[in-house]
């Protein structure tokens, strides 16, 4: 029996696919607010922040995203729903592909506060919070087809899969069908 409550733990322990640094928030959290109305004193803090990315540009040696500051649920996720507090701009040593790294996209940066830095928007010019980034988490975006509403269970005729039975429905669908897509799946 332990045996299978060790096989368990560490079973669902795997599932967990965030990191620790954006799960965990900082042990001495330093919020948005705290950061722009006093940027010496929070110099080299560890923040975790995350938004809504604006912009991404990629240097020679390293990557720039600018993002809209969102607070943070209890996982680490920006809260969209809840008004936006400003920009923050965080640098990361890695190239950062704008294909991945697109605008709109939800992302949440664990590091170091290490000042600001004055960028451009529209004719305004703004002193934005930057960061030194140690761990970078873009949500996955899913999306619901509603093709797949409905009720109940039952048996059909795949002619895809060549025969009886596979079942429908909202908990079962047929996942050796090649050609439909589950209800939810991750896109990118």
């Amino acid at each position: 029996m332990k045996r299978y409550l060790l096989l368990i733990c560490l079973l669902l322990n795997a599932c967990s696919n965030l990191p620790l640094a954006i799960k965990e928030p900082p042990l001495h959290d330093v919020s948005y607010a705290e950061a722009i109305q006093n940027i010496a004193k929070y110099e080299k803090a560890p923040v975790r922040w995350g938004g809504i990315i604006v912009n991404v540009e990629n240097e020679q040696n390293f990557s720039q995203v600018q993002v809209l500051y969102y607070p943070l649920d209890n996982e680490g996720e920006p809260q969209t729903d809840k008004q936006y507090s400003g920009r923050f701009v965080f640098k990361s040593s890695e190239f950062l592909d704008p294909a991945v790294y697109k605008k709109d996209a939800k992302i949440t940066v664990a590091g170091i506060f290490i000042g600001d830095l004055e960028r451009t928007v529209g004719k305004k010019v703004l002193r934005l919070p930057l960061i030194s980034a140690t761990t970078i988490y873009l949500w996955p975006v899913y999306e619901y087809d509603s093709r797949y509403d409905g009720f109940g269970y039952g048996y059909g005729y795949n002619p895809y899969y060549g025969g009886y039975p596979y079942y429908w429905g909202n908990y079962y669908w047929p996942s050796a069908t090649p050609f439909i897509r589950p209800p939810f799946h991750r896109v990118r």
